[in-house]
């Protein structure tokens, strides 16, 4: 477990921060932009002391103002990955990465040299110079670098946040695969939703510097603080599911969701595998009977638990389909001309094709936890 409780003043800016991350997995801090994700990041690493507060990674304490304990940034063994991938120039890759591996000391090994070329496709690199490379293939060698640390942290502020569109789709794939084939926890700075949906286990959501609310990605798809955020355009529900069954010939994949089953456009999933759905709310249809004789593929019957204003003549209508929500967006006309309210049971339409889904390795039973001393808030 990553716990953290901060305050830092700045002369136009005060972080107050506390949030509780489960480990291993990948933390998102996300927000807008001056929110104070890097900050305390940087706070986290050690290279910005807190005025006060406490950071504490499983039973290891790394902070604590009120017992003066600070241990030193080069013996927390936190990786710590930049915007700016930061590479030595005169060094090949191989350099770069081995440079990495010097700054372990005698830590265990969490992972190999040959293990992290693999893992990153850095293999046809190791002799390039970095003036060569690409920047996708920049982020991955100093990923690389980094893990080759052997850190028991690894933090990852806007990693992709100079890269174009082509290219953070050509990095984010190896960030997949190190959340799900090593166990090294991460904490991951974000202000781009889509990243969270691929990549986050955890999500906290920061606003001028407090942490407004922490949980799951689909618990935190519900909430305004959310919305707020990422505007009424992605507005909508996180689901996750477990793929039951693929047809690759139609181009469909089953996935068990709540007590249902939904079915949405995707051919390379593989049964029993984890899946996160992004279902936005603009794409969900309600009808107060079922309706035969239509295209849309997903037809789901529910109970509605809540009706929220929304921007302008609309609002957003949360549906429960059996243990896992939907949300609608549809105008307040269509809310009197149907008589909808909280407790009727209506039919929610979703089509196949407007479901984006993400697949999770299903993760390893969580090791038994010791009971952990109390923790404290910054006054």
């Amino acid at each position: 477990m990553l716990r953290v409780s901060v305050l830092k003043r700045r002369a136009d800016f005060t972080l107050q921060a506390a949030f509780t991350a489960p480990t291993p997995g990948v933390t998102a801090l996300f927000g807008r932009s001056g929110s104070g994700k890097t900050t305390l990041v940087d706070i986290i690493s050690g290279l910005l002391p807190p005025d006060e507060g406490e950071i504490r990674l499983g039973d290891t304490l790394l902070t604590d103002t009120r017992q003066a304990v600070s241990v030193p940034v080069e013996r927390r063994r936190i990786g710590y990955m930049f915007q700016d991938p930061r590479l030595f120039p005169h060094l090949s890759v191989e350099g770069n990465l081995r440079y990495g591996a010097t700054r372990a000391g005698p830590a265990t090994p969490v992972v190999v040299f040959e293990e992290v070329v693999s893992l990153l496709g850095l293999s046809a690199l190791l002799q390039r110079r970095p003036q060569g490379l690409s920047g996708g293939e920049k982020q991955r060698v100093a990923l690389g670098r980094a893990l080759l640390s052997q850190p028991q942290l690894l933090l990852l502020d806007e990693p992709l946040g100079s890269l174009d569109v082509a290219r953070r789709q050509e990095v984010l794939p190896y960030l997949e695969a190190l959340r799900d084939r090593l166990s090294i926890p991460m904490v991951y700075v974000s202000h781009e939703f889509e990243e969270v949906l691929r990549l986050a286990t955890h999500l906290v959501l920061l606003d001028a510097g407090r942490v407004v609310a922490e949980g799951t990605v689909s618990e935190m798809s519900l909430r305004p603080e959310l919305r707020a955020i990422i505007g009424p355009d992605l507005a909508g529900s996180v689901l996750d599911g477990v793929v039951t069954a693929v047809n690759t010939t139609l181009g469909v994949t089953d996935v068990a969701v709540g007590s249902g089953t939904l079915r949405l456009s995707l051919r390379d999933a593989v049964p029993g595998t984890r899946l996160r759905l992004q279902l936005l709310a603009r794409d969900v249809i309600l009808a107060t009977r079922a309706i035969d004789g239509l295209s849309v593929r997903n037809a789901v019957c529910g109970t509605i638990t809540e009706i929220s204003p929304d921007v302008e003549d609309t609002v957003l209508v949360s549906v429960d389909i059996g243990g896992a929500i939907v949300v609608a967006r549809i105008t307040r006309a269509a809310l009197a001309a149907l008589r909808l309210h909280t407790g009727q049971p209506v039919w929610a339409l979703m089509k196949a094709v407007s479901m984006r889904g993400h697949a999770f390795r299903t993760p390893a039973p969580p090791e038994p936890t010791r009971p952990e001393p109390p923790f404290r808030s910054p006054s």
